[in-house]
């Protein structure tokens, strides 16, 4: 009902849209760091946006028949609508920041819906597959949009592209990588494909959704989106291309391949996804169309397709299309989804499918090179004709198959979507006119073309109609053939690599190394970790020093008081370096503590000396307990060891010195002592400046430090106490 209401409430802003002036709303975020929360519906947005919201009604609805009675149902249409709300944010997010955060919620909640079933292990390993490609493509995207943000000076998306692009700027090349990374894995495109065709784990509802109109699509939405920003340059059209044919042929080899009806759907959404990548590598009217009309297409006969598998997996008891046939007296219904959808998929008039194909060959006359790119958009087309034959048409002609179970038809819950999708497929392809206004502000306004090619359900006869006409008869042949080219496809893919157990041995590789690194850096003795710590210290300040050669200033006139306390300090250090008495040790560190409180009390700043004082006195105490429990000295330090700790010793003591007398070299910066002064009194009410800081400017810091203490108190309260009752025992 919702998703209904959703709908409905964006269909009410259609006018406004269409009228070219987007929705705006925009909330201050993080406003010192240029971030807000805002959110922009126009053209593309709204395509997306309807998808999204209208196919998810039907879904929820389809999901009622389909697994209603599922125990763990309420939890699963909580998953859907979060995965629902967050693929909403991210086509309506205005700020880069804002569509990150909703593009990182559609990868958990897609971990969530894929897992559902989380007592197959096969359905965790599938969604943990997912979860790991797209998250690792948005940590790229992340960075993607921060190089954005720095090139154009805002992470405002109306702002960014408004502007005259970033193909020119200095950072346009990492930008592109990282932003092409994010939205490959999330689409699935060569070579991150491996991982959809696994996420059919997820319940049938999950894939329908996920296949059409939400996460998949998310990353041709960004590359969409940020075509007059990013496209039209030789990079971007040679990646996408190559990219989007080598997806889009492959998948359709593939979809050949499968007997499961919906892992065949799964690989021909790869053909789409990739078709639509290889068609917003061009910069023409033609090809942008195109793209955003099959988008369209696509979502709708899709959609309707994996309704329908699950209508026949929940008649029959099988989706194997070698078991299936003859349903169409059984499930007359679901066969009449099945043959609308199943003929938009195929391409055949007068569906809004014909009118996408004819357009995809009219775009690809003005890609290049035209004639191979041509001829790839032929071939998909033709084995997605093939496969729209095993999904759409075997399951319900011919003689009756052997089923699990006798076939009946799904209740009217599964049946709505399906059959009110196929009809759409069928009312927009003989009323293009309902659809063009949409398409053209979204090719006009959020792609930057002049104008959009026109959507035509007879456009005479011209290449793209012979073209069409080829695809249907190479299609035929393929279908009819079909045997004989699986096995020819099985024999041939056995022989290249596999990426999907790929993924398997990279996943035990990197947690081998992992074991291998956690063994080499926890070693569990704790002078290592000192070792390692203080040598990194020292190298970061030293190769700081050096690289940046600040000028050191010497100043040794000083009064004698301060000659005598740094007299005792040295003392103290010295006293440290005992190695045979840790109360020496204890009482050096102290010494060298109390030396800096009286500098403190010298130069004015009694509290901050009486702090000093107190936690070295503190510190003095605790230490002495503890060292009252601990075994004696044993020298087990070899010779070698003892000059290495006082070379790390002495190198962070050289690097320590080197910067304060770098620092001391130039006048102190006031500006932030200055606003203290002036802000203590008037914005909190204090006289103290140390105080107002410590409980007001900085509260919340005070307060984790003090957090931090009391937790290490009960801690060190508990070792005690529990060492104290062992020893009674």
């Amino acid at each position: 009902m919702l998703a209904a209401l959703l709908a409905g409430w964006f269909a009410t802003l259609l006018p406004q849209v269409l009228a070219g002036s987007p929705v705006l709303l925009t909330w201050e975020w993080a406003p010192p760091l240029g971030i807000s929360l805002g959110f922009m519906l126009d053209g593309l947005s709204m395509i997306m946006a309807l998808l999204i919201s209208g196919i998810g009604a039907l879904i929820f609805l389809y999901a009622t028949g389909y697994m209603g009675d599922h125990p763990q149902f309420g939890r699963f249409v909580l998953f859907l609508f979060l995965f629902m709300l967050s693929m909403l944010g991210l086509v309506l997010a205005r700020d880069l920041i804002t569509l990150f955060v909703f593009w990182e919620l559609t990868s958990v909640t897609s971990y969530l819906l894929i897992g559902f079933n989380h007592e197959n292990p096969q359905a965790r390993r599938n969604a943990l597959q997912a979860m790991l490609v797209t998250g690792a493509g948005g940590l790229a995207l992340l960075a993607g949009f921060i190089l954005i943000g720095t090139a154009a000076g805002s992470y405002d998306l109306a702002q960014i592209l408004a502007g005259d692009g970033l193909q020119g700027h200095a950072l346009y090349g990492p930008i592109l990588v990282l932003v092409l990374l994010g939205a490959f894995t999330k689409s699935a495109q060569f070579p991150f494909h491996f991982w959809l065709p696994n996420a059919m784990a997820a319940p049938t509802p999950v894939s329908a959704y996920l296949h059409s109109a939400t996460m998949v699509k998310a990353g041709v939405y960004l590359l969409a989106r940020l075509h007059p920003a990013l496209g039209d340059t030789a990079a971007w059209t040679a990646t996408l291309t190559t990219a989007g044919l080598i997806t889009a042929v492959l998948a359709s080899i593939l979809a050949l391949r499968q007997t499961d009806l919906k892992t065949a759907l799964a690989y021909t959404t790869l053909m789409a996804l990739g078709t639509i990548t290889l068609f917003l590598a061009g910069g023409s009217p033609y090809a942008l169309t195109a793209a955003i009309s099959f988008l369209i297409v696509h979502s709708l006969y899709k959609a309707a397709l994996f309704m329908v598998v699950g209508a026949i997996d929940h008649g029959t008891g099988t989706r194997d299309a070698d078991l299936l046939g003859g349903l169409r007296r059984a499930m007359p219904l679901t066969a009449l989804a099945a043959l609308l959808a199943g003929a938009s998929m195929a391409g055949l008039p007068p569906m809004i499918g014909w009118i996408g194909k004819e357009l995809l060959y009219v775009g690809a006359e003005t890609l290049n090179p035209s004639w191979l790119l041509t001829a790839g958009v032929l071939l998909a087309n033709a084995l997605m004709f093939a496969v729209a034959g095993v999904v759409a048409l075997r399951p319900f002609v011919g003689a009756p198959g052997q089923t699990p179970h006798k076939p009946h038809e799904a209740g009217w819950q599964m049946l709505t979507g399906p059959l009110l999708l196929g009809a759409l497929g069928l009312v927009f392809g003989i009323g293009a006119g309902l659809v063009q206004p949409l398409i053209t502000v979204a090719v006009t306004g959020s792609l930057a073309q002049e104008r959009a090619a026109g959507l035509h359900l007879w456009a005479g006869v011209n290449l793209p109609f012979f073209l069409s006409l080829a695809t249907f008869a190479l299609g035929t042949l393929i279908y009819l053939g079909r045997a004989r080219l699986r096995a020819a496809i099985a024999a041939l893919l056995d022989r290249l690599p596999q990426f999907d157990p790929g993924w398997d041995r990279f996943l035990d590789g990197f947690r081998a190394f992992a074991a291998w690194q956690a063994r080499s850096i926890q070693t569990g003795r704790l002078t290592d970790y000192l070792v390692v710590s203080f040598v990194s210290l020292a190298l970061i300040l030293l190769a700081s020093f050096v690289l940046r050669s600040p000028a050191v200033g010497f100043d040794l006139s000083a009064p004698l008081l301060l000659w005598m306390v740094a007299g005792i300090c040295v003392a103290g250090a010295v006293l440290a370096l005992n190695p045979h008495s840790r109360i020496a040790n204890v009482a050096g560190i102290g010494t060298v503590g109390i030396s800096v409180a009286l500098i403190f009390i010298i130069y004015g700043a009694p509290d901050v000396a009486t702090t000093q004082l107190m936690v070295e006195t503190l510190s003095a105490v605790l230490f002495g307990i503890a060292m009252l429990r601990l075994p004696g000295i044993v020298e087990r330090r070899s010779r070698s060891r003892q000059i290495g700790h006082a070379v790390i010793a002495g190198a962070v003591g050289l690097s320590l010195t080197l910067v304060v007398l770098a620092i001391t070299a130039h006048p102190l910066d006031r500006h932030i002592t200055q606003f203290f002064e002036e802000s203590s009194y008037v914005l909190a009410h204090g006289l103290n400046i140390v105080n107002v800081i410590l409980v007001d400017f900085r509260a919340f810091d005070t307060f984790g430090e003090l957090t931090v203490v009391l937790l290490a108190a009960l801690g060190a309260y508990a070792v005690l106490k529990r060492r104290t009752k062992g020893a009674r025992k």
